[in-house]
């Protein structure tokens, strides 16, 4: 192993030191021995017991200051989503034997449509949990503005000591490994909460943008578009060598052919629309795989390569990045989308930068899956 990955290893150093910090997190990521489940532990704590103050300290105390009438733009975009913030635990159903896993559960504010809130599905990357995801993302705000519900699905450290879904896996690319586990949770949210399931959505980042796509290539029935930011190709890797080899260099020889399997698996394959989201400067997963992914995207939507392309430049603004947007249509309908994003390294574009692997700066991507996926329904 350790003579087959020393080329990876040696183009992953030439990389920047910011990056260099990353990839090296993701080597350990890797290579890293499965963790035992861990014991279970109560959760609640107690609460600090105030100090007593004294009646000269009370009346040194300043009087508290009116609040301002507006709080900062900043404040008021980091500040919680008004909506109901739930958390449960899928086991499988009657007669299913499934490794149990958790997930939380943003409904908005208010009652639902009469056809249901749509629903997307957000996936997290290694070393991340479902909360951080959500407050990096700030998804939930997104989607309270929108009338989205979303769910967050959360990997265990049992099967992974980094939190990483299995995206280069065999036997999960072919719907295997937590991919029941991930569409039976789906189900039972379905069931239990006044979802439209016309508009089910999913989406995820790096190795969460790879499970993402493998859930939707396995289960297309269920979802009315995808979403992927810095994501893998499909279909490569096969091993944690085979996985960083996809993440440095992507697989050319298992684009069509990964393509065409799930094809032969799942005849009359219906439309999958599909929004892919990059940084030009991402040495983790680097821009080739988009390139992959755009032609997988091309073929399992019977999208001729000629089809006419539109390229929109935007120019980034305030706080953004220069970025381009290649839509591919069918007819009137969108049907593919490429954002390219300059400067942007492995984080998610417009997110909380004050967690690991978010970028302040670029466009929001949560708007643009929420504005993409808006297009769309089953």
């Amino acid at each position: 192993m350790v003579k087959s990955s020393a080329p990876l290893l040696r183009s992953l150093m030439r990389v920047g030191k910011k990056q260099q910090r990353s990839a090296a997190r993701l080597l350990t990521v890797l290579f890293a021995p499965p963790k035992p489940a861990p014991k279970s532990r109560s959760t609640v704590t107690a609460a600090a017991t105030p100090k007593p103050r004294s009646a000269a300290t009370a009346a040194a105390t300043p009087k508290p200051k009116p609040a301002p009438r507006a709080a900062p733009a900043a404040l008021l975009k980091d500040a919680p989503a008004p909506g109901k913030w739930l958390t449960a635990r899928y086991a499988g159903q009657s007669g299913q034997v499934l490794r149990p896993m958790s997930y939380w559960l943003y409904l908005p504010d208010g009652a639902p449509p009469p056809s249901g809130w749509p629903l997307i599905v957000m996936l997290h990357g290694c070393e991340q949990s479902a909360t951080q995801f959500a407050q990096g993302t700030r998804m939930n705000q997104t989607a309270q503005k929108a009338g989205y519900a979303v769910l967050y699905p959360q990997q265990s450290l049992s099967s992974h000591p980094r939190r990483c879904w299995k995206w280069y896996d065999r036997a999960t690319q072919q719907g295997g490994g937590d991919v029941p586990v991930l569409v039976g949770m789906i189900g039972q949210v379905l069931a239990a909460y006044a979802m439209d399931r016309s508009r089910v959505f999913i989406c995820g980042m790096s190795a969460g943008a790879g499970m993402a796509n493998i859930v939707a290539l396995n289960h297309p029935e269920l979802f009315a578009g995808l979403g992927l930011h810095s994501g893998p190709l499909y279909g490569a890797g096969h091993s944690t060598v085979g996985a960083l080899g996809v993440m440095q260099h992507g697989n050319g020889a298992r684009v069509d052919s990964a393509i065409a399997e799930v094809l032969e698996r799942r005849p009359g394959f219906p439309s999958m629309p599909t929004i892919l989201i990059q940084g030009d400067d991402d040495r983790v997963v680097r821009p080739v795989n988009q390139v992959h992914l755009r032609r997988q995207a091309m073929l399992i939507n019977d999208l001729p390569a000629a089809t006419p392309v539109r390229v929109a430049l935007k120019a980034g603004g305030r706080g953004g990045l220069p970025h381009q947007l290649h839509d591919v249509y069918r007819g009137r309908k969108l049907i593919l989308r490429v954002a390219q994003i300059a400067q942007l390294q492995h984080a998610w574009s417009g997110g909380d930068a004050r967690l690991s692997f978010n970028s302040a700066a670029g466009p929001d991507a949560s708007k643009m899956l929420v504005d993409f996926f808006g297009k769309h329904r089953r």
